[in-house]
């Protein structure tokens, strides 16, 4: 069992609310942390600080959101911008991770457990990035991924 310096911390973005999870030390189990409802860029900011410091994250993995045809959107657009501030925020490499599949398999495993639809949107972030960070644990927690297609400019 190879333990790492620092835990990885995958992020499912979203412009309201971004989930959280976290690896173990040797990067094979990634578990749910958290929902973040986000506020100021400052406040942003403080949060994972905080979270980073005290978890001893080495490594964040933020989800770009791909379409389905493998191209990016403009929320891919808005995650890839968003996790490049908290890069610098932070001091820590950032690899983004095709996360196309998450958010609708959290949501069927939220389904299959019978949760409220309310219940299900509070836990549906957070589920969605143990599922994203538990596919980059899964795939050798690469730190330079294979690049993904451009933005999606849309018809031509």
């Amino acid at each position: 069992m190879q333990h790492h310096r620092g835990r990885v911390l995958a992020l499912d973005f979203g412009t309201k609310r971004v989930g959280a999870a976290l690896s173990d030390s040797t990067w094979s189990i990634a578990t749910p942390l958290e929902t973040y409802v986000r506020q100021a860029p400052e406040a942003d900011a403080r949060h994972y600080r905080r979270l980073a410091d005290e978890e001893g994250v080495e490594r964040v993995v933020v989800g770009l959101p791909v379409h389905l045809s493998g191209r990016l959107g403009q929320t891919a657009d808005l995650a890839r911008k968003w996790g490049d501030w908290l890069g610098e925020v932070l001091r820590l490499p950032v690899i983004f991770w095709d996360e196309r599949f998450t958010t609708a398999e959290a949501e069927n495993a939220l389904q299959d457990a019978g949760l409220t639809t309310k219940a299900r949107k509070n836990k549906r972030d957070m589920v969605a990035a143990t599922l994203l960070l538990q596919g980059y644990l899964d795939s050798g927690a690469p730190l330079d991924p294979a690049p993904m297609a451009p933005l999606d400019e849309g018809p031509r």
